[in-house]
């Protein structure tokens, strides 16, 4: 049996993005080692073909590490741009007039196709039209049936199949395309443990992703239309985490808006019990130098201090020079923030009051519990992750040990904060529940001789949603004599 290595030492999550500079074995075994708990597969780029070898480095690592490993597979989603020009690229010339049609024929200074007719039927005068990541503004004057008719507020060069961002307007697009279902059907096949939905506008975009999933794997809202903010709460309702993707969130927003859209969002899930992760250009300038600027470290450092449950690393692990350098220093970040003693009061802003459930009021009272009696940590058994979620949302001052019978579960719990999962037999009694906490607290280092712990399950056992017990004992310290198991 592989012997189990120490739980990280911070709660926060690590979410590392593989890509070209972190796609072998040997680099994302080093990764984790790094400090990342989880991994993201990003569909946008590469074939299918080329994932199948990553996701089968990744789950390597269960047997050399003794750990469950969590991978997300993100949805590239529905991508707007523009067709292309004469001679490939042209410039827009600030206060001229510009038309988007449905003309085929290469573009110039005047004019150029979009192909994409649903915004020819949502579009209204005075929205804005952002091109090749927000660097160039149009407004729009007026709209038919195939032509919108626009001014060029902010010119510039704009060559072929740039991006468009629809800011201002709800444009009614299915939230998957053909390659989306396909990434999809594909990360189920391979057995991933989280899917990303981009750019969700409305609670609706979840439904057909949630049905072609069928609860193989958990669904992920990735928040970064200002539409979904909109709606924000019901979307968190409907989907199983979020993310905060700041990146096209400030494309689509002027850029001192996303740092309380932030704050926001992460405060929405909390409060609704769903992981929540901040990704994007968090140490952008680690792709290229081996440590971070100033600023990006305070960066991630309020995002811990909000209480996220994951922090991601994008192109700094995936394409940059400095990968592993990347990881460490996230690792180092939370740790260094976690230690400060005012973490605790910190991510308590957030007020997460427990809904009027036996299940709520366990797991407030647990946190209260091991800050009375200074427990080590709580154990929870749990079989679809519920309980552990509602635990890990009061954000207790000491480790969440989850012991669940479904590696599934397990592995889905890698981006919940402060947890350790530990794929294990289920109990049969109450004896054997506290001797298999006191055990398991042992073997995984969380808990030493004379520590208390305390204890959260349902009775009776293998009953999914029956969380009606709490219990404290004593570590002694001789639970693993004799066991072999």
């Amino acid at each position: 049996m592989t012997k189990a290595i120490s739980p990280r030492s911070r709660k926060v999550r690590v979410l590392a993005t593989l890509g070209p500079a972190s796609s072998t074995a040997e680099m994302i075994g080093k990764l984790f080692e790094a400090g990342a708990d989880a991994f993201r597969v990003n569909m946008s780029h590469g074939d299918q073909q080329s994932k199948i070898a990553v996701i089968q480095a990744i789950r390597s690592l269960e047997k050399k590490y003794g750990r469950p490993t969590t991978i997300l597979a993100d949805l590239q989603g529905p991508k707007l741009r523009v067709g292309k020009f004469d001679g490939g690229k042209t410039v827009l010339v600030t206060g001229s007039t510009f038309t988007l049609d449905r003309d085929k024929t290469p573009g110039d200074a005047t004019r150029v196709e979009l192909p994409h007719r649903e915004i020819f039927e949502a579009i209204e005068p005075g929205a804005r039209l952002l091109l090749d990541d927000g660097k160039l503004v149009l407004r729009v004057e007026r709209h038919e049936e195939a032509k919108i008719v626009t001014t060029v507020v902010v010119g510039g060069a704009l060559s072929n199949n740039k991006g468009l961002n629809v800011p201002d307007v709800v444009v009614p697009m299915a939230a998957l395309t053909e390659k989306d279902r396909s990434d999809l059907a594909f990360a189920i096949e391979q057995g991933v443990d989280w899917i990303a939905l981009s750019f969700v506008q409305r609670p609706e975009d979840l439904a057909e992703a949630r049905k072609l999933i069928q609860g193989k794997a958990a669904l992920l809202a990735k928040i970064e239309k200002p539409s979904a903010i909109d709606r924000l709460e019901e979307i968190v309702e409907q989907c199983d985490g979020v993310m905060v993707a700041r990146g096209d969130l400030g494309v689509e927003l002027p850029p001192e808006s996303v740092p309380p859209l932030q704050k926001r969002i992460v405060e929405t899930a909390r409060r609704l019990g769903r992981p929540v992760i901040v990704a994007t250009q968090m140490l952008e300038s680690m792709i290229t130098a081996p440590t971070p600027t100033r600023a990006e470290v305070s960066d991630v450092a309020t995002a811990v201090y909000d209480g996220a449950d994951a922090i991601m690393l994008s192109a700094e692990s995936a394409a940059g020079a400095w990968p592993i350098e990347s990881v460490a220093m996230m690792n180092s970040i939370g740790e260094a923030v976690e230690r400060d003693p005012m973490h605790g009061d910190r991510i308590h802003f957030t007020v997460t009051r427990p809904d009027p459930t036996t299940a709520d009021a366990l797991a407030e009272s647990a946190k209260n519990i091991a800050a009375t009696v200074t427990a080590a940590a709580i154990i929870c058994f749990t079989s679809s992750g519920s309980t552990a979620r509602r635990v890990a949302r009061e954000r207790p001052s000491v480790p969440l040990l989850v012991l669940t019978p479904k590696l599934e579960t397990a592995r889905r719990l890698g981006l919940l904060w402060g947890t350790h999962a530990v794929h294990t037999r289920d109990v049969e009694s109450f004896e054997d529940m506290v001797a298999k906490a006191k055990r398991m607290a042992l073997r995984h280092n969380i808990a030493k001789a004379g520590d208390r712990v305390i204890i959260i399950a349902g009775v009776p056992f293998r009953t999914p949603g029956s969380t009606n017990v709490l219990h404290v004992v004593r570590v002694l310290g001789d639970e693993l004599k004799g066991y072999g198991g």
